[in-house]
C-alpha cells in the first residue's frame, strides 16, 4: 500500500526524494487533481484572461469516453475502405497531427483487416518523392490532418498528392479524386482552408477544445489506429482506465504523481527528462517529445526530453538528468535485465530513476502522460497549453517564402569555411570570432559555447531515411560520449511543431547545429509559386533566424546533395574537433 501523501517511484537520491515528496504533498493539499477534472483554470495561473483560455483547452480529459463511443463509426470507415480496394493510406500532417498516429501504427500490429497506414510530416522534396513511390494513389486513402486548417506543410502535401490523383483519374470508389481524401479538423474557420474540402470523401470534426498536442485520443489518434485495425475499443478503455485512476486525490494518483515528480526535478535542476523505453513501446517517445517540450518549455524554463539514446555508464552523464525507465510488468525478460545493471549503477551513481509501470497500454500512457504533463506545468508555474515561441520560425519562413514569390530572395551572409561536401555557416558570434578558418577549428569554437548543464540539439531540415536515421544517433553518441551532455535530434521542420517551442521558450541553454542539404530533385507544389526545396530551405532559414534572435548558438551545415556522405564528413569532423573516435 502506498502512502497517500507518498510516490510510487521507489528510493530516490536523498535530496531528490525531499524535492518530490514536497512537489506531490503540494499537489494533493491543493486539490490539483480534483480542480483539474472540475476544469478549475486556477491550477496553472491566476489571471482570469489566462484561465479563460486554458478552460476552453481541457477537452482531452473527456476524450477516452467520448471517443471509446465512436469506435463502432470508426470501424465502419475503415472496413468500407478496406472493401473498397484500399491498400493503404497516408497520414498528411504535423506534430500534434502526425506524432500519435506514429506512434499508434508502429507500437501496435497491424490488424487482420488493417491497412498499411503511413504519416508524412515532412517537407523535404525526396520524402514527399519517395512517399508517392511508397504509396500506389490508385488505391491509397490520404488523410489531412489540421487543427486550424491553416498549417503550409499540410496544405503543400496536400496540393500535391490531390495533383497526382488528378493525374490517375480513375481510381476507386470512383472517379471522382476526392473520394481518396478525407480531413480532421476543427470545426469552423480550420475547414474553410482546405481547398477540396467539398470533394472530400469526408471530414471528421475535431472538439476544438482539445489541443493539437493532447489529441492522440481523439479522431486525430482513432481514425489512422482504426484504419491500421488496431483495436479502438481497447486503446480508449485503456484510456479510461488511466482516467479514472488520475481521479485519485492522493499520491497514488499515477498522472500527478508523475507530474510532480518531474516538475520538481526539473526546477532542482534535473531538467533533462531520460527516456528508457521497453522496445515494444519505444515509439512513443517521439510522442512523448513533443507533449512534455512544447508543453513545458517557455517563460525561461521547462523540461528537456531526451528519448532513443542508448544507455550508457554513468560516467557519461551529467547531473542535469532525471531517468525514467517505462514498461509493462510482461516486458521482454532479456531487455529488462539488460536494462537493470545499468539502472543500478545510475542509482549508485546518485542520479534519481523513477521505474513507471505500463499497466494500462498504449492508450492509458497517453492519458497518463497528457495528465502528468499539465500536473508538470503547474508544478513549473508554466502554462502547458500555450505555445507562445511556435510562431516565429513561422513568422520568418512567411517572411522568407514572401521574398521568394516575389523574385528577390532575402540575403543571406556566406559560409564561414566550406571544405569537402561541408559548408558551415554561423551567427553573429561565430562570424565575428577570429581563429583558424577550416572546419575543426569552427566546429571547435561552436563547441566552446556549450553550457556546463546545456544540451546540444541536431536539426536535420533532411529527409528521414533509416541511413539518416543511423547518422543521426550516431552523432548524438558522439557528441554525448564527449562532452557529457544531453543530445537531442529532430527533423524538420516537424520538430518546429514540437521541441521547436521548448528550443526558443525553455531554459537558455541549448546549443545547436542545423542541419541542411540540397534535394536529389525538387518538386513543384502545385497552386503556389515556391516549390518544395524552397519551402524546407526557407523553413530552415527561418527557424536559424529564430534561433539567432534569442541569441542562442547555432551553426548551420550544409551537407550538399550527396546527404549520407555529408553525414559521414560531418561525423569525422565532429570526432577530430572534440578528440573522439
Amino acid at each position: 500500500m502506498i502512502d497517500p501523501m507518498g510516490h510510487p517511484f521507489g528510493t530516490l537520491p536523498p535530496e531528490a526524494a525531499t524535492a518530490v515528496d514536497s512537489a506531490v504533498a503540494r499537489a494533493v493539499d491543493e486539490r490539483w487533481a480534483g480542480r483539474m477534472w472540475d476544469r478549475d483554470a486556477s491550477v496553472w495561473s491566476g489571471d482570469p484572461a489566462v484561465q479563460e483560455v486554458i478552460a476552453q483547452r481541457l477537452g482531452w480529459l473527456d476524450a477516452p469516453a467520448q471517443f471509446g463511443e465512436l469506435a463502432t463509426e470508426l470501424e465502419a470507415f475503415a472496413s468500407a475502405l478496406a472493401g473498397e480496394g484500399a491498400r493503404g493510406a497516408v497520414v498528411l500532417g504535423m506534430g500534434g497531427s502526425s506524432l500519435a498516429p506514429l506512434v499508434i501504427t508502429r507500437a501496435l500490429p497491424q490488424g487482420p483487416a488493417g491497412l498499411p497506414v503511413h504519416v508524412l510530416d515532412s517537407t523535404a522534396p525526396d520524402a514527399v518523392r519517395a512517399m508517392a513511390a511508397a504509396a500506389t494513389p490508385a488505391d491509397t486513402l490520404y488523410l489531412v490532418a489540421s487543427k486550424s486548417g491553416t498549417t503550409i506543410e499540410t496544405l503543400s502535401l496536400e496540393a500535391y498528392f490531390w495533383r497526382l490523383e488528378e493525374e490517375i483519374y480513375g481510381a476507386f470508389p470512383s472517379d471522382r479524386p476526392g473520394e481518396h481524401f478525407a480531413a480532421i479538423t476543427d470545426p469552423g474557420a480550420g475547414l474553410e482552408h482546405f481547398h477540396h474540402r467539398d470533394s472530400y470523401r469526408t471530414i471528421f470534426l475535431n472538439p476544438p477544445d482539445v489541443g493539437g498536442r493532447y489529441s492522440a485520443l481523439t479522431y486525430v489518434g482513432l481514425v489512422p489506429a482504426a484504419l491500421h485495425g488496431a483495436d479502438v475499443r481497447r486503446l480508449c478503455a485503456d484510456a479510461l482506465a488511466m482516467a479514472d485512476a488520475c481521479r485519485e486525490q492522493g499520491g497514488a494518483n499515477p498522472g500527478l504523481a508523475l507530474g510532480a515528480a518531474l516538475g520538481a526535478l526539473a526546477r532542482a535542476g534535473r531538467d533533462k527528462l531520460t527516456l528508457l523505453i521497453e522496445p515494444r513501446y519505444a515509439p512513443l517517445g517521439t510522442w512523448l517529445e513533443q507533449l512534455i517540450a512544447e508543453s513545458t518549455g517557455k517563460s525561461g524554463t521547462g523540461i528537456v526530453p531526451v528519448v532513443d539514446e542508448p544507455p550508457t555508464g554513468p560516467g557519461r552523464y551529467g547531473s542535469d538528468r532525471v531517468f525514467v525507465r517505462l514498461a509493462a510488468p510482461d516486458a521482454d525478460p532479456a531487455w529488462l535485465a539488460s536494462i537493470a545493471g545499468t539502472l543500478a549503477d545510475l542509482r549508485a551513481a546518485g542520479h534519481p530513476v523513477l521505474e513507471v509501470a505500463i499497466e494500462h497500454g498504449l492508450g492509458g500512457e497517453f492519458f497518463r502522460w497528457e495528465f502528468a504533463t499539465a500536473v508538470a506545468g503547474a508544478t513549473l508555474g508554466v502554462d502547458p497549453f500555450d505555445e507562445p515561441n511556435v510562431t516565429e520560425s513561422k513568422e520568418n519562413t512567411r517572411r522568407l517564402l514572401e521574398h521568394h514569390r516575389l523574385g528577390r530572395p532575402a540575403p543571406a551572409p556566406g559560409p564561414l569555411v566550406s571544405a569537402g561536401g561541408l559548408a558551415l555557416y554561423g551567427d553573429e558570434a561565430l562570424r565575428l570570432a577570429a581563429g583558424e578558418a577550416t572546419v575543426a577549428a569552427t566546429l571547435r569554437r561552436h563547441l566552446a559555447r556549450l553550457l556546463p548543464t546545456g544540451y546540444a540539439g541536431l536539426l536535420a531540415f533532411l529527409a528521414p531515411t533509416p541511413a539518416t536515421d543511423a547518422a543521426l544517433a550516431d552523432l548524438r553518441g558522439v557528441l554525448r560520449d564527449a562532452t557529457g551532455r544531453a543530445v537531442t535530434a529532430g527533423y524538420g521542420p516537424r520538430f518546429l511543431h514540437s521541441t521547436g517551442q521548448l528550443h526558443k521558450g525553455g531554459p537558455r541553454t541549448g546549443w545547436f547545429l542545423q542541419l541542411t542539404a540540397d534535394p536529389s530533385q525538387d518538386l513543384a507544389i502545385p497552386g503556389a509559386r515556391e516549390s518544395f526545396g524552397a519551402l524546407i530551405e526557407a523553413q530552415a532559414r527561418g527557424d536559424f533566424e529564430a534561433l539567432r534572435a534569442h541569441e542562442l548558438p547555432v551553426m548551420r551545415i550544409h551537407l550538399g546533395r550527396d546527404v549520407e556522405r555529408g553525414l559521414a564528413e560531418l561525423r569525422e569532423a565532429l570526432a577530430g574537433a572534440l578528440g573522439a573516435t
